[in-house]
């Protein structure tokens, strides 16, 4: 312990230059840790966010594709379902339920999205968690909305408020249905999904307010207003894709096969969990050069160490000799040193660490708002508390070098120096 209280002191009289060291080594912790959280985070925020679903079913396309805008509001769909395909497998009799979406809307850059009841009754997400009201209800009239619990908290909305829906998926929109505004009826408790960031309303309310638009614009001279748009038949021409829950999962691989065979239209079928692996698959190579490149960073910075080690080492040699002089044994300066080392990659190792987590506590509600994603920020991970053993290992094999070379430095080595 009195060489290590030793090594404290002296690395507090070369202060600057050990704060310089620790910050290089706390930079380069945070990078490595940080891009390991967000690898694992962000790979179990998206495992949460669908469970209990056999198949999604889309237009045909790319089967990542499909599971990203279906149900992580991700990108477009290349084609839409039609309301008779959709009927005709939602009463095959080994399917127990479905739940119609349809995406295209937008509300101040949330997505909008049209469904029915069965949407708050079946939607699981984590381990099978239902869906919770934070206050209100589901929607029941044609212009009823229902509001995650991000878009209520960001825009600061209430039961009874009224709402504009603008026309496409933008940000910003200039085509708004102005002329059909809904009212807010219920605000769902958080998730940690990207139902949080989306705003419900029934699959006839998205009818509702296009009945007079064609190709994505109004029609020229002729208007309906919201009262007579209630006397229209709004059954869905077409939707999105649908989730679908079948009476045995023996069947999932028929259904699915006979759906991507669909005769009448060019479908898809996805088993949810095997596509998000295809996508983590398509996106591991990514991660590990991320990996790699933190642990290059992390090595450049205990390099800094070395060298700074190395170039006090030569200006300590009269210290060395003194500290023989007076009854140090060479393997006792030899701990000296590799002590500093250590201890200079234990602080910075501490301090990447907390910097990390003071981090990711005031960047955690943007990443949730923004992307939909959840990062805890405590605690650390086995892997990680296991990439921090391997930092102070980093550590302890760099502090060798010098540490070797106090070893060998004699007395009269220190005391023939000339100042």
């Amino acid at each position: 312990m009195a060489i290590l209280t030793l090594a404290a002191k002296s690395l507090w009289n070369r202060r600057l230059t050990s704060a310089l060291v620790v910050v290089a080594i706390a930079l380069s912790v945070t990078l490595l840790l940080g891009v390991e959280r967000l690898r694992t985070q962000t790979r179990a925020s998206f495992a949460n966010t669908l469970s209990g679903v056999d198949l999604i079913v889309g237009a045909r396309g790319s089967p990542i594709n499909l599971l990203l805008y279906s149900v992580f509001r991700i990108g477009d769909p290349t084609n839409n379902v039609n309301w008779s395909s959709y009927r005709t497998l939602a009463t095959d009799h080994r399917v127990a339920w479905t739940v119609p979406l349809s995406l295209g809307d937008s509300h101040q850059g949330f997505r909008v999205l049209g469904t029915n009841q069965n949407y708050f009754q079946r939607y699981r997400y984590g381990r099978d968690h239902p869906l919770h009201f934070a206050e209100g209800r589901e929607f029941a009239d044609l212009f009823d909305a229902v509001l995650g619990a991000e878009v209520a908290e960001r825009l600061g909305y209430r039961l009874g408020q009224s709402i504009i829906l603008a026309h496409g998926a933008g940000a910003v929109s200039f085509a708004l249905h102005e002329d059909k505004p809904f009212r807010v009826v219920g605000i769902l408790a958080r998730t940690g999904t990207p139902v949080d960031q989306t705003v419900h309303v029934s699959l006839a309310g998205i009818e509702a307010i296009h009945a007079d638009w064609r190709g994505g614009a109004p029609l020229p001279g002729f208007h309906l207003s919201a009262e007579q748009v209630r006397q229209l038949d709004l059954t869905p021409k077409t939707i999105t894709a649908f989730l679908v829950g079948l009476n045995t999962k023996t069947a999932i691989f028929r259904v699915q096969r006979e759906i991507n065979e669909f005769s009448a239209e060019p479908l898809l079928a996805i088993l949810p969990g095997l596509t998000l692996q295809q996508l983590w698959d398509l996106m591991g190579l990514a991660e590990n050069a991320l990996l790699v490149v933190s642990g290059l960073v992390v090595l450049v910075s205990f390099t800094v160490m070395l060298v700074a080690l190395l170039t006090s080492l030569n200006e300590r040699r009269r210290e060395m000799a003194i500290l023989r002089a007076v009854g140090a044994q060479p393997s006792q300066i030899f701990t000296l040193v590799l002590g500093e080392s250590v201890t200079l990659a234990l602080a910075g190792a501490t301090c990447g660490l907390l910097l990390l987590q003071g981090a990711l506590w005031l960047a955690g509600p943007v990443l949730e708002a923004q992307l939909g994603l959840t990062i805890a920020a405590w605690p650390p991970s086995r892997y990680e508390l296991m990439l921090l053993v391997a930092v102070l290992g980093c550590g302890l094999v760099a502090g060798m070098i010098p540490a070797w070379r106090a070893y060998r430095y004699s007395v009269a080595d220190g005391m023939t120096l000339r100042m």
